[in-house]
């Protein structure tokens, strides 16, 4: 599995216009906040992407508020498919991969069959992506299960990092989700 020194965030897309969209933005933006924050507490590399943020707008105040993490403009469906990206993500160095964003049928899968093709250990956080409609978000978390990905949520994710009670964040991460 994946700990704090062999991992890195790939927050997509989680913009104003699209947030907006969404029947359980509430939940999708809290999530997502919670699990860029830990980014941030333990460190982590992470790279936040927007979709053509002149019509989408920006990436969400509650995320963008957690750290400073390096954001990249794309127009393409897959993170993998944009120069820029590719150039800041193999500086990062680490083979597994947290992934999450909107919309999960379209760019978070796209993203995910690429990076598995390209031999990274993919976990999905099911609980930080989304779809407009709820059986495109449920379709694509299958299509990526079955292509080799991990489907997980945001407290496996944070726990899985932490490994024990005992880690020197562990009151500071807990509290995200308390």
């Amino acid at each position: 599995m994946f700990d704090e020194t062999n991992t890195s965030v790939i927050c997509i897309d989680i913009q104003e216009k699209l947030v907006n969209m969404l029947e359980n933005s509430q939940k999708i933006s809290s999530n997502a906040g919670k699990i860029m924050k830990t980014a941030n507490i333990l460190n982590l590399n992470a790279i936040i992407t927007e979709q053509y943020p002149k019509g989408l707008g920006e990436t969400i105040e509650n995320i963008k508020r957690t750290g400073n993490f390096t954001t990249v403009e794309k127009n393409t469906f897959s993170v993998l498919q944009t120069a820029d990206f590719r150039e800041k993500f193999n500086n990062l160095k680490n083979k597994n991969i947290l992934i999450f964003g909107i919309e999960t049928h379209i760019c978070v899968l796209q993203s995910v069959i690429d990076l598995l093709e390209n031999s990274f250990n993919v976990f999905v956080i099911s609980d930080c992506c989304a779809s407009r409609e709820e059986y495109n978000h449920k379709i694509a978390l299958d299509i990526m299960k079955q292509k080799g990905a991990y489907i997980i949520t945001l407290e496996i994710a944070l726990f899985n990092l932490l490994k024990s009670s005992k880690h020197p964040h562990f009151k500071e991460i807990q509290q995200l989700i308390k």
